[in-house]
């Protein structure tokens, strides 16, 4: 038996084969989820909804594979009982120097238009930094914690730096800008810890529609933003995840927006393929299981 105190991300009531009624459970702490069942809602089961932190007394079992808590008593946790910052994942990495490294990758930007709209975004304004610094990239598929959202445009810029060196064909300026920028509607799209969900405004439009109608109204806004810079730019941001099936309302159609496209989906590939392994390192070298991500079984390299 385990008992502790957990987030309940989302209780559904099911019905069994017989027509029992039953709670599913997605219940969160810092070092991720676990499934929980609430079989018997006649004792011991107090009131709490999704959303609220409760307190747990469980049974740990298995089921396909996978820890499942078998919950025998339930009551919502009182305030002082709990501080919300352990139950928020976040980077392994420290996110004010992984801004500091943003700021300064947003300095070896020469062309003034770009630079203006770098600073516009991630330097002049204050309650945007501290959000974005906090952010997920994601609710589930990758770099889905906390300031995962500035890990990943990081990686993504630090990916499309090495392409502009290796392929002098592509304009530096405008693809580094492309990869800070490219997610910024993420911020509209998914909410914050601790619910990091799917807005109203993320079902309907997209992080994609979204962040290229940010930067085209803070582009408006820079005296003398050359139109043609400003329709290759927000080009990238619409055609960065590759193919229309994936999202993207346009395909890459320069030569910035193929790079930025393959370094997107390298670090969202290459950072999935990494969480599977964390989640599945109680299996050593096995195998880890069919991977939506991949279309495939997936396992860890021999070592």
């Amino acid at each position: 038996m385990i008992s502790s105190i957990y987030l309940c991300k989302e209780k559904r009531t099911l019905q069994t084969k017989a027509g029992k009624n039953y709670y599913s459970m997605q219940l969160h702490d810092k070092t991720g989820y676990v499934d929980g069942k609430v079989w018997d809602l006649s004792s011991g089961i107090e009131y709490f909804e999704s959303m609220d932190y409760i307190q747990v007394d469980a049974q740990v079992t298995s089921f396909q594979g996978a820890l499942q808590l078998n919950v025998r008593r339930v009551r919502k946790a009182a305030e002082g009982e709990y501080d919300p910052a352990d139950y928020m994942p976040c980077s392994k990495r420290n996110t004010d120097e992984m801004y500091d490294e943003l700021v300064t990758m947003i300095h070896t930007v020469k062309e003034p238009h770009l630079l203006k709209l770098l600073q516009m975004v991630f330097t002049e304004d204050t309650d945007f930094i501290k959000a974005f610094k906090m952010h997920s990239a994601a609710k589930t598929m990758h770099h889905n914690f906390a300031g995962g959202l500035l890990e990943h445009s990081l990686s993504v810029a630090r990916l499309c730096e090495f392409y502009a060196k290796s392929y002098p064909v592509i304009n530096r300026d405008l693809i580094i800008t492309a990869a800070l920028c490219h997610d910024i509607g993420k911020m509209s799209e998914i909410s914050s810890f601790p619910e990091n969900d799917y807005t109203d405004e993320g079902q309907l439009i997209g992080h994609i529609v979204t962040g290229t109608i940010m930067l085209d109204e803070k582009m408006k806004q820079i005296e003398g933003f050359p139109t043609k810079l400003a329709n290759e730019l927000k080009h990238c941001i619409l055609s960065h995840h590759g193919e229309l099936e994936y999202g993207s309302p346009k395909k890459p159609a320069l030569v910035e927006a193929v790079a930025l496209s393959f370094a997107d989906n390298t670090d969202a590939k290459l950072e999935g393929f990494i969480e599977m392994l964390e989640d599945g390192s109680d299996k050593g070298e096995g195998w880890l299981g069919y991977s939506r991500m991949f279309e495939t079984n997936v396992r860890a390299t021999s070592k």
